[in-house]
């Protein structure tokens, strides 16, 4: 079945066709919301969440190739994900102290297979990781970031910052990278 037809079946509310575009789509946006949250059922739930909100808004999307089913689902799953961490009362910005006076070797994130840098984004605070994954891995700008969060531009900007910070001392720490 091809995903154009997939499509036309969900907004019949073709269940084949539901079935096929998650079986699709589902190992990524699991991914997705893996990198929100640090436990799998609770990232189980928040995918499966958005599949439902995925096939119960279905009649407002516009087919226009595999890639738009993936940036939508994608876009439903962060939201779901902020939803989650809002009422779970896990999205706590950082404080400004809280990675001061940390060396930055820009080089460093480089030198890591993605394993090891998905592993360490996950020992960040929550709010530095959403920041983190907002801004890095889904390309918001930090004005969109702010409007998500209900924070200032300034403080998504400064939350990434500190980020990366944090992440280049627990690399360090860990001794996570490989020095070439």
């Amino acid at each position: 079945m091809t995903f154009e037809k997939a499509i036309a079946g969900c907004k019949k509310q073709d269940r084949i066709s539901q079935k096929h575009l998650f079986d699709s789509f589902s190992d990524g946006m699991l991914m997705v919301c893996m990198r929100y949250v640090k436990s799998l059922p609770d990232a189980e739930e928040i995918m499966l969440n958005g599949f439902y909100n995925f096939f119960k808004s279905i009649d407002r999307f516009e087919y226009k190739g595999q890639g738009s089913i993936g940036g939508w689902l994608k876009k439903i799953m962060v939201n779901e994900c902020l939803i989650f961490l809002r009422k779970k009362g896990s999205l706590k910005i950082m404080d400004e102290g809280y990675a001061q006076e940390i060396s930055v070797d820009d080089g460093m994130l480089a030198r890591m297979n993605t394993n090891e840098i998905f592993q360490l984004i996950m020992t960040l605070p929550s709010g530095y990781r959403t920041v983190f994954n907002l801004f890095v891995v889904e390309g918001y700008s930090h004005k969109e970031i702010a409007g998500m969060l209900g924070i200032s531009e300034g403080t998504s900007k400064s939350q990434l910052n500190k980020a990366r910070v944090l992440l280049q001392k627990i690399m360090k720490e860990k001794g996570c990278y490989n020095e070439k």
